[in-house]
């Protein structure tokens, strides 16, 4: 079965062509920003019963550049006959299309990216016929953005770092930059981004409970599935454990009174109050000013 992460890792590009650029900087590649990019169908099936589907397809076209073909695939784990795979799709489709084929491979584990990173020959050892150098998206290479000017600057580009850098602790601050980033962006933009992160990171339930609170903080702004399924799920009983997340995802130490004092409080209004505070606020001791005891 499909995962999410699998299909966040690569239908994201899909929604925003325009990453390959940001992602083929970040590999020190110099390709032009294109100025169309058309998706293309994923078949590659025959007309012999065996199917054969690459996961996105994208036609890139500048006025610097000829046109090529981006095949993207997301790997999860290391596969032994995925090389000799991806070599018969990039023949097909440069057959098909008569342009140049680029893969690129997108990892969330280190592991898999350095293996789906080798050059795979094809032929015997004395003279390989076909040698397969596909392009690797992973947590080895992809930037961690953790400033949210730097995030606001390219979401797309953060959306892919939390997305790669999942399986890692340093995703919790990746998540915080993004939260941070998206506050004033429309409703049309921020939808998206909420979506493909929530199932990108959906393999570390740590990351995906901090990415739920972040998002908890202001609801009335983040109208997407995951926050809807935040208020289905009485966020309100959860709000003493969401505010300890939030301090804990901004590395905010808590003092046993007062984490006592949070996990005691059974007032919705005063937890949400918190919760807002808590995602701004210096210290712990700030959720409190002008309280009473």
């Amino acid at each position: 079965m499909v995962s999410p992460p699998h299909e966040a890792m690569h239908r994201i590009f899909q929604e925003y062509p325009g990453l390959f650029t940001g992602v083929s900087k970040a590999l020190d590649l110099d390709f032009a920003r294109p100025t169309s990019v058309t998706i293309l169908p994923t078949d590659l099936t025959e007309t012999r019963p065996v199917e054969r589907r690459v996961d996105t397809l994208l036609r890139f076209d500048s006025e610097q550049d000829d046109p090529f073909l981006l095949a993207i695939e997301s790997q999860g784990k290391k596969v032994a006959d995925k090389p000799a795979a991806w070599a018969y799709y990039l023949s097909y489709l440069s057959t098909k299309y008569k342009l140049p084929v680029l893969l690129l491979v997108v990892c969330q584990d280190r592991a898999t990216a350095e293996w789906a990173a080798r050059p795979a020959s094809l032929g015997p050892r004395q003279w390989p016929a076909l040698t397969l150098r596909p392009l690797v998206a992973g947590p080895h290479n992809m930037p961690v953005i953790t400033d949210p000017a730097e995030a606001r600057a390219d979401l797309a580009l953060a959306a892919l770092s939390a997305i790669t850098h999942a399986k890692e602790t340093v995703v919790d601050v990746i998540l915080k930059a993004l939260s941070t980033a998206l506050r004033d962006e429309p409703q049309a933009v921020v939808d998206p981004i909420v979506e493909f992160i929530a199932q990108g990171i959906g393999g570390n339930s740590r990351a995906v409970e901090i990415w739920r609170s972040l998002m908890a903080v202001d609801l009335s702004f983040y109208k997407s599935w995951l926050s809807e399924e935040i208020r289905d799920e009485g966020r309100v009983q959860r709000g003493a454990e969401d505010i300890l997340v939030v301090l804990q995802a901004r590395g905010i130490d808590v003092p046993d009174d007062l984490r006592e004092r949070i996990t005691d409080c059974d007032d919705p209004d005063i937890l949400r109050r918190w919760l807002t505070r808590a995602a701004v606020v210096p210290s712990a001791e700030e959720i409190f000013r002008d309280e009473e005891a």
